[in-house]
């Protein structure tokens, strides 16, 4: 658990004129570990999430169910989840794919 992650809900709000911009909300601030997909046995064994780039692992959150809405921010780079799977009841495991960062990223 060493890399730093920030998990963010992206929502969107409406101007005086109607005009909806995306705007992130922070969620939780907290340290994972970070895998990034290479070729071994497990990634061979995820074939079934084929879109899949990157595996996070990190303490469940008190209070923060992770949903496949969110996006998580590691270093500059951007992440879609499209999986998500709680291991026993310590830790949440994560398949995501990189997304191209817009904006601002934090």
């Amino acid at each position: 658990m060493r890399d730093p992650i920030t998990i963010l809900r992206v929502h969107h709000e409406k101007d005086a004129d109607g005009i909806a911009t995306p705007r992130d909300e922070v969620l939780a601030r907290v340290r994972a570990y970070h895998e990034q997909r290479h070729g071994n046995v497990r990634w061979a064994n995820r074939a079934a999430f084929s879109e899949a780039t990157a595996l996070f692992r990190f303490r469940v959150i008190p209070g923060l169910s992770v949903e496949s809405l969110y996006i998580i921010v590691c270093g500059l780079k951007r992440f879609e989840i499209l999986s998500v799977e709680v291991l026993g009841s310590r830790y949440v495991e994560v398949l995501c794919r990189e997304v191209e960062p817009r904006g601002n990223v934090l």
